[in-house]
């Protein structure tokens, strides 16, 4: 995997790895408190870090273009588990319990 020069860390480091790290350190819910949507925190991010991007992409190989390829899966995994826990809470809000032991009395 082809590296990068990063002006933070060390100089020579997977660009996978400095694109985390960059996107964890990246203050997007502040964007998001603001009313910003993903979409546009995205393009902010990319904005902001347009150099190193650009750096990236003058190295980018066909592993890299693997590795992205795998990490987009992992993403799109990852939003799909989160979007079936958010039924699943939806669901347990909606659910009543019946207690089928409890009968009614019949009145003779």
């Amino acid at each position: 995997m082809k590296k990068i020069i990063n002006k933070k860390n060390n100089k020579n480091e997977p660009w996978f790895k400095w694109l985390t790290r960059e996107l964890n350190s990246y203050e997007a819910f502040q964007d998001f408190e603001s009313g910003r949507n993903p979409r546009d925190v995205a393009e902010a991010f990319i904005s902001k870090n347009s150099t190193a991007i650009s750096e990236v992409f003058d190295n980018f190989d066909e592993e890299d273009k693997d590795t992205l390829d795998q990490f987009l899966k992992l993403t799109e995994c990852e939003m799909h588990v989160f979007r079936i826990l958010e039924k699943q809470i939806e669901l347990r809000k909606k659910v009543r319990f019946v207690d089928f032991k409890k009968r009614k009395k019949i009145k003779s």
